[in-house]
């Protein structure tokens, strides 16, 4: 006899969405994760009363209210604003691009002097046909904004350098003619107060969690006690990568205390020279308006996916689509088993797509 309904394979966001929304249909989930903890990459856990991201940055930002309301009957959330700003050298910039960066660059004061500027630079690269990410960049900001800006932070993330880089990257480079900072145009932003680990938690309440599993290690016994599988882990790997591997982008991250109360006045601080090897500094404790005598900041360093380490950001090129649409295929015939997340959908989800995603899967489902 199954013991469960449902045997869910990771309890990030997407899988812990599915175990609340079917607990509530009274049906019996078990959720497992390979890793030690609940929650997958919005994992937070609280050091020196800090709550500390351990996989980067997550800043929740929606337009829907309905997902708003939503993730907030979990949690409480603050008002969190995202004001990034870039370190180039010795100089500070306002993200996203917007009046505060033009006029530190450039000593302007008004819109169209900014427009006027960005126009003159444009026209000295304008091209048709952009060979790659450089020419692309150059053609739609100019050469002031692309080489202090979006040049070596760009070549950090990829591994490459830009004129190696397809010009489909960058399809488009928002500039704002206004004095604002708020780097989401959501109507809804924040954070939440006690870190996210608390959300997951919250929708595990009528699942069994059972974690250091690894679901393909144990894969034969694992799928006797479920009647059916929600699967958020690699596609490729659930089907022993038979058609090759799908490329990611990783992230290495240094985390450290320091013995002073802040260390760089934001929560998020882009470095955009090449020669700076990571790409940000996060200070997790401005996430929540911290005051503790400590602070813990951590390093981002962009890295390509070797075996052993977590995916982060899926390579979305012609080659590694097309090869997802071979592992589709195969999932579609798969009678029990549904892939769901940004790894079994291969796929970059916020986070309010990932309910989005889920919810929608549940009316479906259940």
């Amino acid at each position: 006899m199954k013991k469960y309904d449902y045997l869910i394979v990771g309890a990030g966001l997407f899988g812990c969405v599915f175990a609340y929304e079917a607990g509530k249909k009274g049906k019996k989930c078990l959720v497992i994760d390979k890793r030690n903890h609940i929650a997958g990459n919005i994992y937070t856990e609280n050091k020196e009363d800090i709550n500390v991201h351990k996989y980067g940055a997550h800043i929740f930002h929606t337009s829907n209210k309905e997902i708003w309301n939503y993730v907030n009957t979990f949690a409480d959330f603050n008002n969190y604003i995202n004001s990034p700003i870039a370190r180039y050298k010795n100089e500070v910039y306002n993200l996203p691009f917007n009046m505060n960066t033009f006029s530190k660059m450039w000593n302007i004061f008004t819109p169209q002097e900014a427009k006027d500027m960005i126009e003159k630079q444009k026209k000295e690269y304008a091209t048709t046909t952009p060979k790659n990410l450089e020419e692309q960049a150059l053609s739609l900001v100019g050469k002031d904004i692309y080489e202090k800006l979006v040049k070596g932070y760009t070549e950090k993330q990829w591994g490459r350098r830009a004129t190696e880089l397809p010009s489909f990257i960058i399809r488009r480079l928002p500039v704002r003619f206004t004095y604002d900072n708020n780097y989401f145009n959501d109507r809804f932003q924040g954070i939440p107060i006690g870190g996210y680990t608390q959300i997951c938690k919250k929708m595990l309440e009528k699942a069994t969690v059972k974690l250091n599993t690894n679901y393909l290690e144990h894969k034969e016994e694992l799928n006797e006690i479920a009647d059916k599988i929600i699967y958020t882990g690699m596609i490729d790997e659930f089907f022993n990568c038979k058609f090759g591997k799908l490329e990611y982008r990783s992230l290495k991250f240094e985390t450290e205390t320091l013995n002073v109360e802040n260390y760089q006045g934001n929560a998020v601080v882009n470095y955009t020279e090449y020669e700076i090897p990571y790409t940000r500094i996060i200070e997790h404790k401005h996430f929540e308006f911290g005051h503790q005598p400590k602070t813990i900041i951590t390093k981002e360093y962009p890295k390509t996916w070797q075996d052993g380490d977590e995916p982060y950001y899926s390579v979305n090129d012609e080659k590694n689509n097309k090869l997802y649409d071979e592992y589709k295929k195969l999932a579609d015939k798969e009678k029990n088993v549904i892939f769901g997340g940004r790894l079994g959908m291969y796929k970059y989800f916020d986070m309010d797509d990932t309910i989005q995603a889920a919810l929608d899967f549940c009316k479906q489902e259940l």
